[in-house]
């Protein structure tokens, strides 16, 4: 995520900067640094920042359950959390999700394919 996401995220929230730097427990200065691209975002700060977005955005019935959405099949639902949690709306958010047949290693892998993923972008 660069600063420019960030920041529209952050508008789409309605949040000041120092609202979202309350939100993300770090300071104003730093929620201005990521806006400036001065600073990287941190994975944690990304994660929490989508989160918040995808709850604004969430319709009120139940959304589509991820596994329904890529029509995944049953071996691999069943060892994957986002269908043990029952949380097929915040796949993008669980580490250790089976996608694409696999489980990515690590958050930054694992968000280079969610953003071109139908499930986190029908969410934002």
């Amino acid at each position: 995520m660069d600063g420019k996401e960030f920041s529209a995220f952050r508008k789409k929230l309605n949040k000041t900067q120092q609202q979202m730097a309350r939100l993300l427990g770090t300071s104003m200065k730093a929620v201005h640094s990521y806006e400036q691209g001065w600073r990287s975002i941190p994975a944690h700060a990304e994660r929490q920042l989508l989160f918040l977005v995808t709850r604004v955005n969430r319709k009120k019935s139940r959304p589509v359950p991820c596994w329904e959405i890529k029509q995944c099949p049953a071996e691999d639902r069943m060892c994957c959390p986002a269908w043990e949690f029952d949380a097929g709306d915040l796949c993008w958010f669980i580490n250790g999700t089976v996608c694409e047949g696999s489980a990515l290693k690590d958050w930054k892998e694992k968000m280079a394919l969610c953003r071109s993923c139908i499930v986190l972008a029908s969410r934002l």
